[in-house]
């Protein structure tokens, strides 16, 4: 049964909708069980499901390490670790939602897949059509970087560039889809239930104090809270660990809003972040992210460009090379830890949403020169004493 939080609205599982009838979007009702023997993702966490997925539907996804980042506890004072969701078959947190959204296609009796995205997404939507052999489509931003379309275009769907509010497009969508086309976007209530599988297997290794999320549509958000809230109603945990949104300050709907008090997101009118992989001006989970935090005690910030892009190194000197997109949320912990409000000592997941193999052309170039052969030595020499 899905419901809405904002206005309680029910609707049957057969129901073809992702948004509730008053604009709120939707989720499926808590489920209860325990967590199963087994290695895969699907069987193992199967009661807090609510529908089977079959393993051939999947390319992999889910069971990602989840590695202590020696160097930045040290630095901070705390325990933190990195879950790192690069690990997926296309490199983001998106395949878990995706698995799911095929699987809803395919009860309803689709044939066709679309979606809306700035890039990861498109990139899982198309490699798991691909899989199974659904026609895809994709709509992107008209201004989406040539990068991005190549690793999109690798899995041979339908591409359309579109000229206009990404937020409206979000919406505009659901209206274009009826019986021909299932199109599974950020904040679809299937997606939540793949992201939640993120909660559980934070809790099978290390239930921590804090939970950093970059925060873009609110999708990842609500379903990291919606599997810890399982996991704490079947008698698990005692507690959720306080979950912490964190967005770029050149595109922060939610932090602005939290900042005010307001129970609303505004739109954002002119997105202006590096991290353009979390730029929605209007994202459509933004109030059901403000209800949690609010509910759950969480705590939202918002971080420079200037502070992601050093937080993208920082990572990377702990051996993963993480999206702008990622490094917002050890930007955010590295400011919370500055006001004290992450306490001394924390055990702190941060999560890592995507690769940095996505967005080269956010990395400077640094330390590189041009050597002939027959003059290594010299070379070596710039950097240190060289000596044989």
């Amino acid at each position: 049964m899905l419901e809405c939080e904002a206005c309680g609205e029910l609707y049957g599982p057969r129901a073809n909708i992702h948004v509730c009838q008053c604009g709120e979007p939707l989720r499926f009702k808590y489920l209860f069980g325990e967590i199963k023997e087994g290695t895969g993702v699907w069987k193992r966490y199967a009661d807090f499901l609510p529908f089977e997925v079959e393993s051939d539907l999947t390319i992999g996804g889910g069971n990602t390490p989840l590695s202590k980042a020696p160097k930045l506890s040290d630095d901070l004072g705390i325990e933190l670790y990195l879950k790192n969701e690069t690990m997926n078959p296309t490199w983001s947190f998106k395949d878990r939602g995706t698995v799911f959204s095929l699987r809803r296609a395919l009860d309803l009796g689709m044939t066709r897949l679309g979606t809306v995205s700035t890039g990861n997404m498109a990139a899982s939507v198309s490699a798991y059509g691909a899989n199974n052999e659904m026609q895809t489509f994709v709509l992107v931003p008209a201004d989406i970087s040539e990068k991005k379309i190549r690793q999109i275009s690798i899995y041979g769907p339908k591409i359309i560039k579109v000229d206009g509010d990404y937020g409206d497009l979000y919406y505009e969508s659901f209206e274009l889809a009826g019986e021909n086309i299932y199109f599974t976007n950020s904040n679809s209530p299937f997606r939540v239930e793949g992201y939640k599988t993120i909660a559980f297997e934070i809790f099978e290794e290390k239930l921590p104090s804090y939970v950093m999320i970059p925060t873009s549509s609110g999708g990842l958000f609500r379903g990291i809270s919606k599997g810890f809230r399982e996991l704490e109603k079947s008698g698990m945990i005692d507690e959720m660990p306080t979950l912490v949104s964190v967005q770029a300050e050149g595109c922060s709907p939610i932090v602005e809003a939290y900042r005010s008090g307001h129970e609303e997101i505004k739109r954002w009118s002119e997105p202006d972040t590096f991290a353009s992989a979390i730029s929605n001006p209007y994202p459509p989970g933004g109030n059901d992210v403000l209800r949690k935090l609010d509910r759950y005690d969480g705590i939202c910030v918002g971080v420079s460009d200037e502070d992601i892009i050093a937080a993208q190194r920082e990572i990377a000197n702990e051996g993963i090379f993480c999206q702008p997109s990622s490094s917002v949320a050890l930007a955010g912990l590295k400011i919370l830890r500055k006001q004290g409000t992450i306490e001394n000592g924390s055990d702190v997941v941060s999560i890592i949403t995507g690769s940095g193999l996505k967005t080269r052309s956010a990395v400077d170039l640094k330390d590189v020169i041009n050597c002939g052969l027959d003059n290594l030595e010299d070379c070596l020499d710039r950097f240190f004493k060289y000596s044989k």
